[in-house]
């Protein structure tokens, strides 16, 4: 099942520091991408999605492709490729694969001026593997939503909040205090 993280950095660079690296995680088969798109807020009135798959892009190209073909079944290869393009591009342009479009722009609205939002949709994602990965952008990020479960919600909250480790250390502070307070095998005195 896919799921579906919102990351906003303070950092437009961190946001795509973050996409660039779970695309590096994705060649380790430590998740699968279905979609990941940065929003960046450059002014007040103004905010930009920067998808990952340029689906005009890869349309117009296919298009050519196939319009070129089938222009040269029937010797006209040029306006064949012309035509393949220009239908390509517009069907790239109007297919939303991936993360709705106008979900990403309705919390791209609340993004701060200058900082940018990370949206992950993937699945089959090892968080244990991916966590010290996340845990670089500590003090600098915040979770916005998810899809996850609480505990594991809560445990990427902690990483990038930086609660995760100081927690662990007051807990094992805690634990050799009262280890050096009653040692185990030792009988306590009365």
């Amino acid at each position: 099942m896919s799921q579906l993280i919102v990351i906003g950095f303070d950092a437009e660079a961190d946001a795509f520091a973050l996409r660039q690296e779970l695309g590096a995680a994705q060649k380790e088969y430590l998740l699968r991408l279905e979609d990941a798109v940065v929003v960046t807020r450059p002014t007040e009135g103004e905010y930009q999605l920067h998808q990952a798959l340029n689906l005009t892009g890869a349309g117009a190209l296919t298009g050519t492709f196939w319009g070129g073909l089938i222009g040269l079944l029937f010797l006209n290869p040029l306006a064949g490729a012309a035509i393949g393009a220009a239908s390509g591009a517009l069907a790239g342009n109007a297919t939303d694969y991936g993360i709705n479009d106008d979900f990403i722009r309705q919390i791209g609205k609340t993004v701060p001026v200058g900082s940018g939002a990370v949206f992950i949709l993937a699945r089959d994602f090892n968080l244990d593997k991916l966590m010290p990965r996340l845990e670089k952008y500590e003090g600098r990020a915040r979770v916005i939503q998810t899809s996850l479960s609480n505990a594991d919600e809560a445990r990427l909250r902690d990483a990038l909040a930086g609660t995760g480790g100081r927690m662990l250390q007051v807990g094992e502070a805690l634990i050799s205090d009262a280890t050096a307070a009653h040692p185990p095998g030792v009988p306590e005195r009365s």
